[in-house]
């Protein structure tokens, strides 16, 4: 089984030396929790968090069947499609919302444990609030990735955690006896009149990052085309723009599920709901050719944890496919990074609009 699980991809996300499909915490996980998963009815496993398809297609070639999934990047969806196709398991799973149908039922829950605690939190309260009340939790990491204080995070939730012992610079926490289960809900926080709503693992959480600040303050009005929030995180600039401009309509997109549910929690919070669309895309691949005025960024540089140059000049290209000529992106980056030459060669001219000791804001006018 790990033999076949080495033909996995990260398609359609960055593949590149050093950035792997599966790991050793994958293979931890599918180990440990090999023994519970025999002769499991269908649809008693629920894997979340698996990246591309390690855990859930592992579970599938060991016999598990109807086992639901939940990833928070599309792209993770999108490349367990892929591996799924060439291992002939698409039909083993299905992908699912975090919602008490991801988890209602199932006696085995395979986790790769998250960085942010509050998202951790609000998985664990929905296993709690809906599994199977002999539900066994198998949660891995990378050693690196992982703190003492997750455990007490599961403790809140479950009668009894234990500690593995780490292999291969990973380690999983087993989590048993569920109680005081819960259903995830937005945290919120409203600065200088916009309310920012985030599920755990948004970006930023209820806080307005600087970089997002020193974007907004020059931020133009919205002209008659499509106006777009593009990497939203928590829809903080879309909502801003909406309150700003009465009559203008915008486009928050993002590939997280995180920041989609925070994103139309946000802008709901700010009564703009009904002027603001947000979607769940990777990059902008769901708009039209030339379809778009103005478009705003705060672009990334973590491909899961791996920290990398190569996201951003990917989003400028389809941002520059997405403007119509004359269109502008506006884009807020740590100035370290030196984005300035590449929006130059992607979108065309491009201007400094404000700088800090940290962030550059610029203007790149679509040739």
């Amino acid at each position: 089984m790990h033999s076949e699980l080495d033909r996995l991809r990260r398609r359609p996300d960055l593949e590149a030396p050093g950035l792997v499909a599966v790991d050793a915490a994958d293979r931890l996980i599918l180990d440990l929790s090999a023994a519970a998963r025999e002769n499991t009815e269908a649809g008693a496993v629920c894997v979340i968090g698996d990246a591309y398809g390690a855990l859930t297609l592992g579970a599938a070639l060991a016999g598990a069947t109807g086992i639901r999934v939940h990833q928070d990047a599309l792209t993770g969806e999108r490349a367990l499609a892929a591996n799924a196709d060439d291992l002939a398991h698409s039909h083993s799973y299905r992908s699912l919302p975090l919602t008490p149908e991801l988890v209602r039922g199932a006696h085995v829950v395979l986790l790769r444990l998250p960085r942010s605690l509050d998202q951790l939190d609000d998985i664990a309260g929905i296993i709690a609030a809906h599994a199977a009340p002999d539900v066994t939790v198998f949660a891995g990491g990378r050693l690196k990735h992982m703190s003492v204080a997750m455990n007490d995070v599961l403790a809140r939730r479950f009668g009894r955690v234990d500690v593995t012992h780490a292999r291969q610079k990973s380690r999983a926490l087993v989590a048993r006896g569920p109680h005081d289960g819960a259903d995830p809900t937005p945290r919120q926080e409203t600065h200088e009149g916009i309310t920012v709503c985030a599920f755990g693992g948004a970006f930023a959480g209820t806080s307005i990052d600087i970089g997002t600040r020193l974007l907004l303050a020059p931020l133009p009005a919205p002209t008659e085309r499509s106006v777009i929030d593009m990497a939203c995180g928590t829809g903080v600039v879309a909502a801003s723009w909406a309150t700003r401009h009465p009559h203008a309509r915008v486009i928050a997109s993002d590939q997280s599920a995180i920041a989609v549910a925070s994103a139309k929690a946000t802008v709901a919070a700010n009564g703009v709901a009904g002027r603001v669309e947000v979607v769940r895309d990777d990059m902008l691949g769901a708009q039209p050719d030339r379809s778009a005025s103005l478009i705003a960024l705060n672009p990334p540089f973590h491909s899961g944890a791996a920290v990398t140059g190569r996201i951003a000049p990917l989003m400028f290209a389809d941002a520059a496919r997405v403007l119509a000529p004359g269109g502008e992106l506006w884009t807020v980056w740590n100035s370290s990074l030196g984005y300035r030459a590449a929006l130059e060669r992607i979108v065309g001219p491009t201007r400094q609009i404000a700088r800090n000791a940290k962030f550059t804001v610029t203007a790149s006018t679509r040739r």
